[in-house]
């Protein structure tokens, strides 16, 4: 759900304007509505504005974009509902991959066998799976609801925000990106430790998609550092003691030092790289809209329980 630029009303499916980037209620999506800039830049002598909503306009043809498509993608249609909630469509996604990472075995492919690791998890191994890059994003440790659960809460309470800030497409990317190169890190890693001689084998691979979520509480950090996240719903605290705890965690881990923080099968290295991207490209958006001075939050720590915890045997989870 997202407020409207214009009046302020929540909308639970709201419009985005291709000109000034801005989101609108019904009432206010035409570019007229709004008072939208790219009015000005315009100079369309038949009197028509193609809002890049309204699929109805004529493009001189007689046909919209839904007639070209052969689909419905209007705002009342089941894939006009995606085209203002990548949020929530990257957390179905998440539970649909975690859904079929245990229904596979009713076709023989066993959980963490070959085949199984090969579909859903990035592993040092075989990077050249170009697929697992981004299945295993979605994919989280198996039999184990915290850690899909965990991850779930920080990219629903903060995915929201960032996209409304950005728009979906950029978050989409955000995402998609900030995972993979988060488990590429991970295993970039493990590849570097044994040509330096500091383990003797590449070990396992990595899959989850805290790299993604830390990398959307990186863009917050940016954006409004005191941010109040209250944790449990209890605790206030500002989001950027909460990435910097992460910072100090991921590091200690991966050198080897992070106590009860951290674990053998902890991605501390995707981690970090999540977080740093996200930091990177908060500075490339800050300034853009206003963010919310505090947000309500359920969970936190770096344990199990909490986002990125120790992951199953032989997976490394982030």
């Amino acid at each position: 759900m997202s407020k409207c630029d214009a009046c302020g009303k929540t909308e639970n499916m709201p419009y985005r304007c291709h000109h000034c980037g801005g989101t609108y209620c019904s009432e206010h999506r035409l570019p007229e509505a709004h008072d939208c800039p790219g009015l000005d830049d315009w100079g369309d002598p038949d009197g028509v504005f193609d809002s890049g909503f309204d699929d109805s306009v004529d493009d001189g043809g007689g046909r919209g974009l839904g007639d070209r498509l052969s689909v419905d993608t209007g705002p009342g249609s089941i894939l006009g509902y995606f085209r203002g909630n990548a949020t929530y469509t990257m957390l179905g996604l998440m539970w649909v991959t975690f859904l079929l990472q245990h229904l596979v075995v009713l076709v023989g492919i066993p959980i963490g066998g070959p085949t199984w690791s090969a579909i859903f998890t990035l592993q040092p191994q075989h990077p050249e799976y170009v697929w697992t890059w981004f299945t295993s994003v979605f994919s989280h440790a198996p039999l184990s609801l915290g850690h899909i659960a965990l991850n779930s809460i920080v990219i629903f309470f903060f995915g929201r925000i960032v996209e409304d800030y950005v728009g979906s497409k950029k978050f989409t990317i955000l995402f998609l990106v900030s995972g993979a190169l988060a488990g590429l890190g991970q295993i970039g890693l493990s590849h570097l430790l044994v040509f330096l001689g500091y383990q003797p084998g590449l070990g396992a691979g990595v899959l989850g998609a805290s790299g993604a979520g830390l990398a959307i509480m990186g863009v917050l950090t940016v954006l409004n550092p005191g941010l109040r996240v209250y944790l449990y719903f209890l605790i206030p605290v500002p989001i950027w003691a909460i990435t910097g705890f992460y910072v100090i965690v991921s590091v200690a881990g991966i050198l080897g030092v992070g106590g009860p923080f951290t674990g053998g099968n902890v991605a501390d290295m995707a981690h970090l790289v999540g977080l740093v991207i996200g930091l990177w490209y908060g500075s490339q958006v800050k300034g853009q809209r206003r963010t919310p001075d505090q947000l309500q939050f359920g969970g936190g720590g770096r344990g199990p329980g909490g986002p990125g915890g120790p992951g199953g045997p032989g997976r490394g989870r982030f």
